[in-house]
């Protein structure tokens, strides 16, 4: 198999649901919102919006419920809620394995997430140590050059043009969680690591270059990186 993946130079991170265990607390958060109104949150529509813009997202649960929020009482909500659930929030298994690892071998990574600075600030309030390690940050959800965010590539080319020696996407390893964001990697023109929910429909990740049951299962040598030293 060692052959059929390119070498790369640079690695690019999702955040929500990949690096951090987010995507439950969303849930539960997105679930809150739509119950008031009789409704449950999950399914397809919980796929489509997963890795989305925060923006995008509400959008997307409004309509499809039909609730009668307008987006600004909706996000009003969804900050109440937000700041009171990320309280505490769980490292996912091997991220900070892998973090260490490509920053001790001085491989450039960066953080690519469609979340906004505050909901970043957040998020990493108690595992700050781990997101120094990136070279550099997109916050697609307040970043002005990130002009549509994912499925679109934009937020990894940004996060691409920002190392000091601008590599070519071909040279660039994403990690993702979400179907959205394994898309966003591809029409980027990079090769993408996926790490999808379980739950996930197998079908939703068959695009990506390479899927794992958890990033404690990445073997960086299959794509010309250092390999782990234990």
């Amino acid at each position: 198999m060692e052959n059929s993946y390119n070498k790369v130079t640079h690695v690019l991170f999702d955040m929500d649901g990949l690096l951090l265990d987010s995507e439950s607390v969303y849930k539960k958060i997105y679930h809150t919102i739509v119950s008031e109104y009789g409704h449950t949150y999950g399914g397809d529509i919980a796929y489509a919006v997963l890795g989305r813009p925060e923006h995008v997202g509400f959008e997307i649960i409004k309509q499809h419920y039909k609730l009668p929020l307008s987006i600004e009482e909706f996000s009003n909500s969804y900050q109440q809620l937000q700041r009171d659930m990320f309280v505490t929030i769980r490292v996912m298994p091997g991220a900070e394995r892998i973090l260490n690892h490509l920053h001790k071998h001085n491989i450039p990574i960066a953080l690519a997430t469609s979340s906004g600075e505050t909901s970043y600030e957040l998020k990493t309030k108690k595992v700050k140590p781990m997101f120094e390690l990136f070279h550099h940050k997109v916050l697609g959800g307040s970043d002005g050059e990130v002009r549509n965010g994912k499925p679109a590539p934009d937020i990894f080319l940004v996060a691409a043009r920002r190392f000091d020696d601008n590599p070519d996407p071909s040279k660039c390893l994403v990690f993702e969680d979400a179907p959205n964001g394994v898309q966003a990697a591809l029409s980027a023109g990079m090769q993408v690591v996926m790490v999808p929910d379980p739950n996930l429909p197998k079908d939703l990740t068959k695009k990506a270059t390479l899927v794992l049951g958890s990033l404690e299962e990445f073997k960086p040598e299959l794509f010309g990186l250092p390999p782990f030293d234990d």
